[in-house]
């Protein structure tokens, strides 16, 4: 094959054997032995973003790195432009660990294994670096952002901060057939844990959190909340930290339900306790 250019990082990135097609992917892999990727059927306009970990993997320092996979089930993100639907994509691929943090990812590479251009993905690796979520890598690619401990409890104090005295306020102004109209969400929450799929209960976990706080009126507010829970969603650093199996997801879900019956009894004891316990575990995650 011969060499791409990603000017994300500022020079040339070779894809060789590791970043063409392999067999045994049912949607990666182009006429037979040609390594060539081809696009996934379906409706125009979808991307179909891998099944597997191990169905895309990005240039790296130092073992072969798999790259993003949808949530299970959800093998086709619906987003109207193709930089929207790799940007969750690879979002997902954080969450779940499938993006490794310190290893570094080409954009040609990883364009090839979703059937399209480079662009869209250097595009959407470079709001990820908005995000903090990666680094520019001259003349390579982007880097997964090494986290700590320390960064998670970081986090979780200050969304504490943040999302917990208006929690209260809330509580003590919202009427409670207002609070009882989230329990779908709520509930949506438990059944997204249920999957185990941390993916999927990231994206369910932050849909919570969003339709309490719009209820501040206040979207500065929500939408820096929202940047902040994405940050500690992201795993950290070492094997099986900050990875949270079924039984702490649905622990975690189920503490939505709790806080939910509490407002809607109004009972602002419990939801002050609940919403601290809430953020004391999101930190002792990792």
């Amino acid at each position: 094959m011969t060499p791409s250019t990603d000017t994300s990082g500022g020079g040339p990135v070779r894809q060789g054997a590791q970043g063409s097609a392999e067999t045994g992917t049912p949607w990666a892999a182009g006429p037979s032995g040609s390594g060539a990727p081809s696009r996934a059927s379906g409706p125009s306009g979808q991307v179909r973003v891998p099944r597997q970990a191990g169905d895309v993997r990005g240039e790296h320092t130092h073992s072969e790195p798999p790259a993003p996979v949808a949530p299970r089930g959800r093998p086709v993100v619906q987003r109207a432009s193709v930089r929207g639907q790799i940007l969750d994509a690879l979002r997902a691929a954080l969450v779940a660990g499938d993006l490794r943090p310190g290893e570094v990812y080409s954009a040609p590479v990883l364009g090839e294994r979703f059937g399209v251009s480079a662009t869209p993905v250097r595009e959407a690796m470079q709001q990820l670096a908005l995000e903090g979520a990666v680094e520019v890598v001259p003349n390579r690619g982007f880097r997964v952002v090494e986290r700590g401990v320390r960064e998670l409890g970081e986090l979780a104090e200050v969304r504490s901060l943040i999302e917990v005295p208006v929690m209260l306020r809330l509580a003590r102004t919202v009427p409670s057939e207002r609070w009882a109209e989230l329990r779908p969400l709520a509930e949506a929450t438990v059944r997204a844990a249920s999957s185990g799929c941390r993916a999927t209960y990231a994206e369910s976990d932050r849909g919570f959190h969003r339709a309490v706080l719009s209820l501040s009126g206040n979207v500065q507010l929500v939408r820096i909340a929202e940047d902040l829970h994405r940050r500690a969603q992201w795993p950290l650093v070492g094997v099986g930290r900050g990875v949270r199996g079924r039984a702490e997801l649905l622990a975690d879900a189920h503490e939505h339900t709790a806080l939910l019956d509490a407002l809607v009894a109004r009972d602002l004891d419990v939801v002050r306790a609940l919403v601290g316990e809430h953020f004391t575990g999101a930190a002792a995650a990792g």
